[in-house]
């Protein structure tokens, strides 16, 4: 069973045969789990899952306009920008004159690199990689600056600042000048601390890249960048992997680490803004966003495990979890790899290849589906119903408190 993901020659092959619904779901599944399209697919699934159910729950043409411009906004910084500024910008500057040789060993991982760490390669490339990652920094922080900018959008399109007015929770509509200058002030205020931020992000990063070769402090702190848990735990390989995963910045693509910076900043711009505009504001966003940022960094993740744990408990999708749990990564075999399987269940099961291709294609479609659909009820529909109904009904409450 280790020799399963080899990519069956017949696979292209046993997809064209399915009838033309399977053949579509395959084809998205197969997109789904294809790793240089991990962008494309996660700014898919979060817009469906963010902002599709948001558009039942509008409550004015302001509060569209804000949703729409935050949703499609923070799924083109994290899921783009990144590799945008690596590739564009930063390691044209960084890189330029590093030597060929080194310039094919910098995609290596920190991990890898640093099982030589006494290498002069190593000591020079940690350096760049780590200073790399700081200035992929630049991404969190207009993830931040995003909250403040639509403030000031709704400000200048709508004349709001007040969230009672934007939310259409107060039907008079009255808004206080001094309000509105206080919201625009503190929006530039904090765009500026932004400009800030990203500035002493850069400063370090060229001070990373140009001296840390040679400085032993900057070695330990390109290292601790990469790869934190492999610093703080260094007796538990356990344990570092997992800091590792979700907040080491070691990819020159969008990766975990870079997710949970974006949410870290996403949450500190969310609340400081939100403030800015009223208690209903930061009330709603502070029940949300919890929820909401952790679905960012674990995807449906999470709830496929323990959808698997309740099928394996069950005795469904055996062969797919069987296949799963010998193989020496625990990974599951993707689309592209189960002609090879389906081959071997049929000479096991005396069956034909497209029979046996067409069961595993259900489990597949069972494993993915169910985590994604309950994802999209209820990280979408379900939590833009509850904020939106608690927040008038918090609204509606204060306000019979205050006349009463």
């Amino acid at each position: 069973m280790n020799n399963i993901r080899v990519e069956s020659p017949n696979c292209n092959n046993l997809i064209e045969n399915l009838p033309k619904r399977s053949r579509f779901i395959a084809k998205c599944i197969n997109l789904y789990e294809d790793e240089n399209r991990f962008a494309e697919v996660r700014f898919a699934q979060d817009t469906i899952v963010n902002w599709v159910p948001k558009i039942f729950f509008v409550r004015s043409m302001a509060d569209f306009s804000e949703m729409t411009f935050l949703e499609f906004a923070e799924n083109i910084l994290v899921y783009y920008g990144g590799t945008f500024l690596y590739n564009k910008i930063f390691s044209k500057i960084f890189l330029k004159k590093l030597a060929p040789e080194l310039k094919e060993k910098i995609s290596l991982s920190a991990t890898e690199l640093l099982k030589n760490k006494n290498s002069a390669a190593t000591k020079k490339l940690i350096p760049l990689k780590a200073a790399l990652a700081v200035c992929g920094l630049a991404i969190p922080i207009a993830e931040f600056s995003l909250n403040y900018i639509k403030n000031l959008l709704t400000l200048k399109m709508f004349r709001q600042a007040d969230f009672n007015n934007i939310a259409n929770l107060n039907k008079n509509k009255r808004e206080s000048f001094q309000k509105q200058e206080k919201v625009k002030k503190s929006a530039i205020n904090h765009l500026k601390l932004a400009g800030g931020l990203l500035a002493g992000a850069i400063g370090f990063a060229t001070l990373l890249a140009t001296k840390g070769k040679n400085s032993k402090v900057l070695q330990a702190a390109s290292e601790f960048i990469l790869t934190p848990g492999s610093k703080l735990f260094k007796n538990s390989p356990a344990k570092a992997a997992g800091i590792n995963k979700y907040f080491g910045l070691d990819s020159s693509k969008l990766c975990r680490g870079m997710l949970t910076a974006c949410v870290i900043a996403a949450g500190f711009g969310y609340t400081g803004a939100a403030k800015d505009r009223g208690k209903q504001n930061f009330l709603e966003v502070v029940f949300r966003l919890p929820l909401v940022l952790f679905y960012v960094v674990t995807g449906s993740e999470m709830f496929e495990k323990a959808y698997k744990h309740i099928l394996r408990k069950r005795g469904k999708c055996t062969e797919l979890l069987e296949a799963e749990a010998q193989n020496p990564e625990k990974q599951m075999p993707k689309l592209k790899e189960l002609g090879e399987l389906a081959t071997k269940l049929a000479a096991k099961n005396n069956t034909s290849v497209e029979h046996e291709f067409k069961k595993l294609l259900r489990q597949k479609m069972t494993i993915i589906g169910i985590p994604l659909g309950f994802s999209l009820l209820f990280m979408g529909f379900f939590v833009a119903a509850y904020s939106r109904y608690f927040t008038q009904y918090r609204y509606d409450r204060d306000a019979k408190r205050h006349n009463s």
